[in-house]
């Protein structure tokens, strides 16, 4: 069996001795080698060629960021951000960088090294691809997006986002190209580790131009903003169009979950629910898109060729609850077709290709 190659970059020995540990009890998993700052990493990479790399961001003479954009130009290779919780902000940069995704580092107990095992295993297994440049659309295109808005034909409507790994640069992405004023809320669940959620909101808030916030239980709901799920508890929209959070349970796999989201997308706005599916691993999901389909609503799902995971996106479309697949270039623009140009679920239907 083809054990998975793993180099380790952190300028702490510390930090270093303990991921080694983690991952030494693992047969499928051989530690290739150590790096202590980022150029050390950087030409690691190319001598040693790991499956993946286990990165920190704050080290000496090259830091983790540049090192990244190195490595992605060069030796491209699935690259693991682990740094700590107050970092959170700096890492997301990493993201856009090129790296897959973050986590904190592991603390020395069963239940966060076997989540880290399992992290090191599904990343060293995506094939990267070229990496996403994260254009955003120029101001001329933007403001020709902006037809005379219709009074209240999208005022009563709402987006919601699923996405796991590869998402927030995907989130990047459509959020920056949606014109404003925006008429609707948009609420995302996005797996991710804890702690992680501020430092992404606001990367995300920078990129896009535009407000995005971790809400408060019972804030109502509001055009043109975009409220993202913290980690440590599941989010809902409620009947009278609040947030609402529910308690997460220990055993719950998927943090937060998107399936929790969006069914309470589909029964509150029915057929004027907009759900999206976007690039991760498993079916957290897709229940919830089948549910916005069935209610009435319109369902895109990420396609295969700009998902860095196409599991969930795959998943749904494969149960048949799927109006349009399109490439991550497309998704916001299909959303901004069906609120502005008053399309509906039948015109989205006519649009789906099968790619």
């Amino acid at each position: 069996m083809k054990q998975i190659r793993v180099l380790v970059a952190d300028d702490s020995g510390f930090a270093r001795e303990l991921i080694i540990a983690i991952l030494s009890t693992d047969s499928e998993i051989r530690v290739v080698g150590e790096a202590v700052n980022g150029r050390d990493a950087v030409e690691k990479v190319k001598a040693l060629k790991p499956d993946i790399v286990t990165l920190d961001i704050e080290m000496p003479v090259m830091d983790g960021l540049e090192a990244i954009e190195e490595i992605m130009a060069s030796h491209a290779v699935p690259i693991l951000v682990v740094t700590t919780r107050g970092d959170a902000r700096t890492a997301y940069a990493a993201i856009a960088k090129g790296a897959l995704d973050l986590v904190a580092k592991p603390d020395i107990n069963l239940e966060e090294a076997q989540e880290f095992i399992d992290k090191i295993k599904l990343l060293s297994k995506i094939r990267v691809i070229t990496h996403l440049s994260g254009k955003r659309i120029p101001k001329e295109e933007k403001e020709a997006l902006k037809p005379v808005f219709k009074g209240g034909a999208s005022e009563d409507r709402i987006v919601a986002i699923a996405s796991s790994t590869g998402g927030p640069e995907a989130l990047s992405i459509i959020l920056s190209r949606l014109p404003s004023p925006f008429p609707c809320p948009i609420v995302i669940a996005q797996h991710i580790s804890d702690g992680f959620v501020s430092g992404m909101v606001e990367w995300l808030k920078k990129i896009a131009k535009r407000e995005v916030k971790v809400p408060a239980a019972g804030e109502p709901l509001a055009p043109g903003v975009a409220y993202v799920s913290p980690s440590e508890r599941h989010m809902e929209v409620t009947g009278s169009r609040r947030i609402a959070f529910v308690e997460r349970h220990p055993k719950d796999i998927y943090r937060p979950s998107c399936d929790l989201l969006l069914s309470s997308v589909a029964e509150v706005y029915g057929s004027r629910g907009i759900g999206i599916i976007l690039t991760g691993m498993g079916s957290d999901g897709v229940q919830g898109l089948e549910r916005i389909k069935t209610a009435g609503g319109v369902t895109v799902a990420q396609d295969e060729k700009t998902s860095v995971v196409f599991g969930m996106p795959k998943v749904a479309i494969e149960r048949g609850c799927v109006d349009s697949i399109l490439s991550l270039d497309e998704i916001s623009g299909e959303i901004t077709r069906l609120l502005y140009a008053g399309g509906t679920p039948a015109d989205s239907a006519l649009r789906s290709v099968r790619r």
